[in-house]
């Protein structure tokens, strides 16, 4: 491909609303430009990355027996009421009628859509398991897209969903999957893991996410540095906490101490005192949050977290314990006419209609501090197991770095920052009951479905390798999904002696099969090529121009370690060749990781 007629305007600027390196890059680099908020065009170079990836996944997910198929974007809203989401999937949904007043939207995933097909081509249970999947545009109306196409409105994704005829062999058809997102992201040659993680609003009772670990990452990931779970923050164990010891327990002490404008927990435990307390640890000292909590029926419910005042409190875990379909927190002015104190000042002692879930490191504490639903005082001496009837003990608080490991007990906890690329849930039944998805079993019984899926954010995942794969000079492209696998620099296409040498390696490189993109562009100096080719970031760079050629010789240049070899032109697909099969073999002996 001569470079004089690709589609491409690279910058030298970054673009003012380029927030993070990808964004700026494949901008700079011409690949994609802005349409509107979250949306983009994809530019030639950015589709044949895309391109790229998608076969990846595809030739991974055939070997497995899966079937691609393609399903509508627009989608009825009768499906979502089947499903029950219609109501409470959120304003993420692009909702619309038509013509005739009908509902519809626009797809964020596809699980009412494929259940759908299904339901109506499959009766038996000698047609099960069975695993569709399809690459596709979705549409999520992001409240605040960002990010470039990391967090997008509009992005392309592969989903894939998998029937079975019970949960062995939804557990098989999970793990058959989870083990081909291992080989798809191995093969793009990036830094991953696999961490278990919370189903969000898709559902399901069992998830891991894939996540590119990248410092520009959204998600926090804790993962052990002895054996090997690596969870999402928001899913994390919480490892048990030794008891305090806070002496033998006394009565509650009701507005026991007058803390009037301390409402901090540092500052509370240390302004904690009077003739018998000199301060007390923070660990003394307790949080308390006031949720409330929404049902997939419509019914709403108070829920009150109770913490150590050292720990904080993990809303994922919050709402899984209380099984809402959505929680929030209540809004200061509700919640201060609700306590009858100030923000700071509120305790779960005494609260009506509320149901407590206190943290499990509390089980056994006593002698705690806790507000006093009185503005400027707080309570001495909770016992939750007793000052708070029908509270529940769960792990609601967010694990932390340092933090020992609860499933090995020998490690300790390490922070990372990831970009979650794909994810593979075990659905359950929880769309096919609702929709009516059945078959008939070896004894003509009729049952659920039992559904998995599975996801991964093909244009995301593009993004996340240049997030990990860049320098300050530009992007570094991982060999299977660069646009192209060689820039041929022509230096001088005044020369007719470069141009022939050029033309001819650009025919001789093809023949053996690589991707080449030609700078054959005039009137540019060799300085601002380099420049372009760095932006561009293609594995191999090969240079021809009038000095090297007095020498009798080209250059071919490897972008990530820079390493240069000089040859006669006619050894050029050789030493091509052997610099592809260093790339990939480094490619294959790290393993993508």
């Amino acid at each position: 491909m001569k470079q004089s007629k690709l589609l491409i305007q690279t910058l030298r600027e970054v673009p003012r609303d380029a927030e993070v390196v990808s964004q700026q890059l494949m901008m700079r680099a011409g690949m994609i430009q802005k349409l509107a908020a979250g949306i983009y065009d994809y530019l030639p170079l950015a589709f044949r990355s895309i391109r790229k990836f998608e076969e990846i996944v595809r030739e991974e997910l055939n070997k497995d027996g899966c079937q691609e198929l393609l399903m509508p974007m627009v989608q009825p809203g009768e499906l979502w009421q089947e499903s029950g989401r219609w109501q409470f999937y959120g304003k993420e949904l692009l909702r619309f009628q038509d013509r005739k007043g009908a509902d519809f939207c626009l797809g964020p995933t596809h699980e009412e859509v494929i259940t759908d097909i299904v339901r109506r081509n499959v009766r038996s249970y000698k047609q099960l398991p069975m695993n569709l999947y399809q690459i596709q545009t979705k549409f999520r109306d992001e409240l605040r897209p960002r990010f470039g196409l990391m967090r997008g409105r509009e992005f392309i994704m592969k989903d894939a969903y998998s029937f079975c005829v019970d949960d062995a062999d939804a557990d098989r058809e999970y793990w058959v999957m989870f083990n081909a997102y291992k080989r798809i992201f191995s093969r793009l040659g990036v830094k991953f893991r696999s961490v278990e993680a919370d189903s969000g609003a898709i559902g399901g009772s069992f998830t891991h996410e894939f996540q590119v670990l990248a410092g520009s990452g959204e998600d926090a990931i804790l993962s052990c540095n002895n054996c090997e779970y690596t969870s999402n923050i928001d899913k994390t164990e919480a490892p048990l906490v030794p008891g305090q010891d806070h002496g033998p327990a006394f009565e509650l002490k009701k507005d026991h101490f007058c803390t009037p404008g301390v409402v901090g927990q540092v500052e509370q435990a240390a302004g904690m005192q009077d003739a018998d307390h000199d301060g007390m640890p923070i660990s003394q000292t307790s949080k308390f949050f006031l949720y409330l909590c929404t049902f997939f029926d419509g019914s709403t419910k108070l829920v009150g977290a109770v913490l150590r005042g050292d720990h904080e409190v993990n809303l994922v875990k919050v709402k899984n314990y209380a099984g809402a379909m959505a929680l929030e927190l209540m809004p200061i002015e509700e919640a201060e006419a609700f306590t009858g104190a100030k923000s700071g000042f509120m305790g779960p002692v005494g609260l009506k209609n509320v149901q407590f879930v206190v943290d499990r490191s509390l089980q056994s504490a006593v002698n705690l501090t806790c507000g006093a639903n009185r503005t400027d005082y707080h309570h001495f001496g909770l016992d939750p197991a007793r000052d708070l009837p029908g509270c529940t003990f769960a792990d609601i608080r967010m694990a932390a770095e340092g933090d020992p490991c609860p499933r090995c007990g020998k490690g300790t906890f390490e922070a990372f920052r990831g970009i979650e690329v794909g994810q593979v849930f075990k659905l359950g039944t929880k769309y096919s009951k609702s929709m009516g998805c059945t078959f008939l079993d070896e004894n003509q019984l009729e049952k659920p479905m039992v559904m998995g899926c599975y996801g991964i954010g093909i244009t995301r995942t593009v993004v996340a390798a240049i997030e990990q794969n860049y320098d300050a000079d530009g992007i570094i492209w991982p060999w299977p999904i660069a646009p192209y696998q060689i820039h041929l620099l022509n230096l001088d296409p005044s020369n007719a002696d470069v141009n022939v040498i050029a033309n001819r390696l650009e025919k001789e490189l093809e023949a053996a099969g690589f991707e080449v993109l030609h700078d054959d562009r005039e009137g540019m100096s060799p300085g601002a090529k380099f420049k372009d080719a760095d932006l561009l970031g293609f594995p191999l760079r090969a240079m021809v121009g009038s000095r090297g050629l007095k020498e009798g010789v080209v250059e071919l240049r490897d972008r990530r370690t820079k390493d240069v070899r000089k040859f006669k032109p006619e050894h050029m697909v050789a030493e091509t060749k052997m610099a592809r099969d260093r790339i990939l073999l480094e490619l294959e002996e790290a393993g993508g990781r």
